[in-house]
C-alpha cells in the first residue's frame, strides 16, 4: 500500500539513475524485470486495466463454461435467454416456449439490447455464446474503475481496485449464474459512475442512456444519474442544471412507459407481472413500507456487504446514491430472492460501490484511505471462497462424474429440432438445438415428441413444483409415451 494515495510512485523509464538502468541485465534479473513492469504500469494505466479485464474475463468464462459442461445451468434463465436470442438471430420476435406457449419475452422484462448478441449467436449457435459474452461484458467493468483509481492514487491502488471490482461478490455470482440481461448494465454503470466522478456530465449521460434498453427499472437509475449531474452543476455554478434534470425526466418517463404501456402490450395477461411482488399481494399501508425496507434481517446483510465493498468510507460519496433505485425495489419486494446476496441481482451495485470508494480517496487523508482500501480488499478476500470463482482451482469441479456421463447419453438420444418437455437443468442443455418447454407445462396439441426429466435435479422444484412435474409425467404415461431410459432418477419418454 502506498504511503499516500494522492501521489503514484513510479520510476520514469528515461531516468538514468533508475534501478533498472543500474543493473547489468534486466532480462537476467527478476528485480529489474519487476521494476520495468511497474514502471510500465505507472506510465500506461490502460495496460493494467485491460490486462486485469482480460484475466477476469478468462476466469469468468472458465467457470461459466465448465458449469454448463457439468449440467448446472438452467432453463431459468440461460434457456430462456437463449430462446430469445435464437429468435432474434433468425429475424423473429423473441417468443420463448419455456415461459409458455407463444410467450413474448418483452412482456416479461424490457431488454431489447440483448438483440445485439444475435449476429454472434447466428455464427456460433450455442448457449456458450451467451455465457462467454456475459463474461466479456462484466469483465469490462474493471477497465474504467482501474484507470480512474490509477489517475487518483497510482498503480498499486489501481491494481487493488481493479481486483476488488473483478472479484467482487456481486459480479462473480452473476458471471457464473447462467445469463442475464444485466450483463450489459454492469459495464455501462462502471463507465457512467466513473464519468460522474471525473465531472464529465456528457459522458455520464451517454453511458447511462443505453441502460433504458437493458431493463425497465434501470430508467430510475438513469434518473439518478441525471439528478447527480444536476446537483454537480448547481455546486459548480458555471454549468446549467437543466441537462441533468432533462436526463432525470427521460429516465423516469422511460420506466413509466415500459412498465405501464410496453410490457402490458406484449404480456399475455395484459399487465406487468411484477406489481404483485411490490404490493405483497395487496395494498400495503404506509406504515408497513418502512418496516418492509428493513425486515427480515437478511436485508441488513445486503446493505452491510455493499457498504463494506465501498470500504465503508464510500458511503460518503454521492455516487452511492445510484444504488438507491435498485435497492428500493429489491427491499420493498415480497420476493425473498431479491433480499439477499445469493443471486445475480447485486451485480449492478458493484461498479457503483467501487466508484464510490475511488471517489472518496480524493477527499480523505492517507490513513483513512488505506483503511478504506483494506476493508474493501478484506471483503473481497473473505467472500471469494463463497462464490463460484474458486471453482477454477477445485479439481472436483473439472471431473466428469458417472452421473454426468449417463445424463449426456440420455440427451444424445434426442435428435436435433425435436420438441422436448424437460426439467430445469436438462432444458438448458437442449435449447440450442431443439424446441424446449418445461415438463410441468400442459402440452399443446399432440404433445412433445420427447420428455426428459432428472428427478434428482435440486432445481427441479423451481420453476416447476415437484407435484406438477409428477402430475404431468403421469399424464404422459397415460398417453402411452414409451420409457426409453428410466434409471437413477433419469427419465426419457418418447411419444408413440
Amino acid at each position: 500500500m502506498p504511503a499516500s494515495v494522492s501521489a503514484p510512485a513510479s520510476v520514469p523509464a528515461s531516468d538514468p539513475a533508475s534501478p533498472s538502468r543500474a543493473l547489468p541485465s534486466a532480462s537476467s534479473t527478476p528485480t529489474a524485470s519487476s521494476a520495468r513492469f511497474a514502471a510500465l504500469l505507472a506510465r500506461r494505466p490502460a495496460v493494467l486495466a485491460w490486462g486485469l479485464a482480460a484475466g477476469f474475463a478468462a476466469l469468468y468464462a472458465c467457470v461459466a463454461v465448465n458449469r454448463h459442461r457439468r449440467g448446472l445451468t438452467k432453463a431459468y434463465d440461460l434457456g430462456i435467454f437463449e430462446q430469445a436470442v435464437r429468435a432474434y438471430a433468425h429475424g423473429q420476435a423473441p417468443i420463448v416456449p419455456l415461459k409458455g406457449p407463444g410467450y413474448h419475452l418483452l412482456g416479461d422484462h424490457f431488454h431489447p439490447l440483448i438483440a445485439v448478441l444475435a449476429p454472434v449467436y447466428r455464427a456460433f449457435p450455442s448457449p456458450l455464446t451467451l455465457v462467454i459474452a456475459q463474461a466479456l461484458l462484466m469483465a469490462t467493468a474493471v477497465v474504467p474503475l482501474t484507470r480512474w483509481a490509477h489517475e487518483v492514487a497510482g498503480p498499486r491502488v489501481a491494481l487493488l481496485v481493479g481486483c476488488a471490482t473483478g472479484a467482487s461478490w456481486g459480479i462473480v455470482r452473476a458471471a457464473a449464474d447462467d445469463f442475464h440481461e444485466i450483463a450489459f448494465a454492469v459495464p455501462l454503470l462502471a463507465f457512467a459512475a466513473t464519468a460522474l466522478g471525473r465531472r464529465r456530465p456528457l459522458a455520464a449521460a451517454l453511458w447511462s442512456l443505453p441502460l433504458l434498453l437493458v431493463k425497465e427499472d434501470l430508467g430510475l437509475t438513469v434518473a439518478a444519474v441525471g439528478a447527480l449531474i444536476a446537483w454537480q452543476a448547481r455546486r459548480e455554478r458555471h454549468r446549467s442544471a437543466l441537462p441533468g434534470l432533462a436526463l432525470a425526466a427521460v429516465g423516469l418517463a422511460a420506466t413509466a412507459l415500459t412498465v405501464l404501456v410496453v410490457l402490458p402490450a406484449f404480456n399475455p395477461g395484459g399487465g406487468f407481472d411484477y406489481w404483485r411482488q411490490l404490493d405483497g399481494g395487496g395494498q400495503p399501508s404506509l406504515w408497513a413500507l418502512p418496516l418492509r425496507l428493513g425486515w427480515p434481517p437478511v436485508k441488513w446483510l445486503l446493505l452491510f456487504l455493499l457498504a463494506a465493498t465501498a470500504g465503508f468510507a464510500g458511503v460518503r460519496s454521492p455516487l452511492l446514491l445510484l444504488c438507491v433505485p435498485t435497492l428500493a425495489w429489491r427491499l420493498l419486494s415480497s420476493n425473498s430472492h431479491y433480499w439477499g446476496v445469493s443471486y445475480h441481482y447485486s451485480a449492478v451495485l458493484m461498479p457503483i460501490a467501487l466508484a464510490a470508494l475511488v471517489d472518496v480517496l480524493r477527499r480523505v487523508d492517507a490513513r483513512r484511505a488505506r483503511r478504506a482500501l483494506a476493508v474493501s480488499a478484506l471483503v473481497t478476500a473473505v467472500t471469494l471462497p463463497l462464490y463460484p470463482l474458486h471453482e477454477v482451482v477445485m479439481p472436483e469441479a473439472w471431473r466428469t462424474s458417472p452421473r454426468l456421463t449417463e445424463t449426456r447419453a440420455l440427451l444424445r438420444r434426442i435428435p436435433d429440432d425435436a420438441t422436448v418437455a424437460a426439467s430445469n437443468r436438462l432444458a438448458a442443455q437442449l435449447t440450442g438445438r431443439a424446441e424446449v418447454t418445461l415438463v410441468c407445462q400442459a402440452p399443446v396439441g399432440p404433445g412433445p415428441q420427447w420428455v426428459a426429466v432428472d428427478l434428482r435435479d435440486p432445481s427441479v422444484q423451481s420453476p416447476c413444483a415437484t407435484a406438477d412435474t409428477a402430475r404431468m409425467l403421469a399424464v404422459y404415461r397415460e398417453r402411452g409415451y414409451l420409457p426409453l431410459v428410466e434409471q437413477d432418477g433419469l427419465l426419457l419418454l418418447q411419444r408413440p
